[in-house]
């Protein structure tokens, strides 16, 4: 398990899993305390399932040791790893919060943030080299989530830093440094939310954060509850709508890049974008890892699972799996790919429908404003497990592409919304 820490590991994991499927379907961790699952089928099956819980915060509180640091007693009680009755009462006063309206809405909005971060991208690129990592995939979903939300956008920056140094504390093997780090983003994330949703309180505009401070007033009662629940999922709202996106948008350039023949197929057909981005997510899902717990005694594909027994569902080799997905180490946009990266049953992301928007916009923008986009060398890698993150992807465009380069209307366009 430690080579998917190493550089060759981050590159690829998926050797590394697919030896783990060859011990077994089910695995017992090596550093002890719970079972690995490998296989597509029983991922499915624990996601999807009312028998398995999250580790929410009772559960931690209960664990002690890392369990118990602030940035996971704050995780714990993120609505993504709370259970019923709890999430589905929180889930149930959201709703669709990403319907097709708020979608098409946002869609005007990621559009035009994109035309602006790949006409600054198109500038850099004409003097040399650019790291698609930091000046797009790092800067369009922190603005289209905080742009949803209502966050002032000159918070953007510190958002998305916040954000990355608080993940450390969902890894599988985090370093003490990287927990410190995570501990100090999570309390800088709360200061910063409780703050901003006390000024919404006082001064309330027409956006989501104020809409929900008058919805959590009706269902509480109490405005001191009211408010930990609003800060609660703003915070949830920005982790999740910026760490997952970001690798997804890095993802789709990194391997269309490294697959010419399917990039240029889609640029002959740009219909065929949407199932090439449910491909990618197959491919290489941005959540590698996800946990749950056993509610009652059950099993799994024949192994005795007890009550209260701690299982990892390993995304990442179960998007692989032979059984499941033919040739699954071939990146293949023309197939209709099955996957798990949203999660699903209860837990199923809320955010899915907005990541998607975002990664078909983007997409549909470089094939054709970005003629010929290579990747000049290869991506650089946090180290993680659990949640994958490109920190570099150093990008270039030939030569000769470039007399294509301004042809498209939107290239001389003046952009509808500034990008901090």
């Amino acid at each position: 398990m430690s080579r998917l820490r190493s550089a060759r590991g981050q590159a690829s994991p998926y050797p590394v899993y697919a030896e783990l499927r060859r011990l077994g379907g089910v695995v017992p961790s090596p550093w002890g305390g719970g079972l690995m699952v490998t296989t597509y089928e029983a991922c499915n099956q624990i996601l999807r399932q009312g028998l398995w819980i999250t580790p929410d915060a009772g559960w931690r509180a209960r664990q002690g040791s890392r369990w118990t640091s602030p940035a996971s007693t704050e995780f714990g009680r993120m609505l993504m790893v709370t259970n019923p009755p709890e999430h589905t009462r929180q889930r149930h006063a959201l709703g669709n919060v990403f319907d097709r309206a708020t979608l098409a809405r946002l869609g005007r909005a990621v559009q035009s943030l994109t035309d602006r971060l790949l006409e600054r991208l198109a500038g850099q690129l004409r003097d040399g080299e650019a790291d698609f990592v930091t000046d797009v995939s790092e800067e369009l979903p922190v603005a289209a989530v905080g742009t949803w939300l209502g966050v002032p956008a000159a918070d953007f920056p510190m958002l998305r830093d916040l954000t990355h140094d608080q993940a450390y504390a969902q890894e599988l093997f985090p370093s003490p440094a990287q927990l410190a780090k995570a501990d100090i983003a999570a309390l800088e994330l709360r200061a910063y939310f409780t703050a901003l949703v006390a000024e919404r309180r006082t001064s309330p505009r027409l956006d989501v954060l104020s809409s929900w401070i008058r919805l959590w007033d009706d269902l509480e009662g109490d405005q001191d509850l009211a408010d930990d629940v609003v800060r609660r999922l703003a915070t949830f709202a920005v982790m999740a709508g910026l760490e997952t996106t970001s690798n997804l948008l890095s993802s789709v350039v990194w391997l269309l890049a490294s697959h010419p023949d399917q990039m240029r197929r889609l640029r002959a057909d740009p219909e065929a974008v949407p199932d090439a981005i449910e491909e990618v997510l197959r491919f290489d899902p941005p959540v590698q890892v996800s946990t749950r717990i056993a509610s009652r005694d059950t099993e799994i594909d024949g192994t005795p699972v007890p009550e209260g027994q701690l299982v990892y569902v390993m995304m990442g080799a179960a998007h692989h799996d032979p059984d499941c997905v033919p040739d699954p180490d071939t990146f293949d946009t023309t197939r209709r790919s099955r996957h798990l990266a949203f999660g699903g049953g209860v837990h199923y992301c809320l955010g899915a429908g907005l990541a998607k928007m975002e990664a078909t916009v983007l997409l549909r923008a470089i094939l054709t404003r970005l003629p010929e986009l290579t990747v000049s060398s290869p991506p650089v890698w946090d180290a993680r497990v659990a949640f994958r993150r490109m920190l570099r992807l150093p990008i270039s465009v030939e030569r000769d592409a470039w007399r294509h380069v301004g042809q498209h209307p939107l290239m001389s366009r003046e952009p509808e919304c500034e990008i901090h």
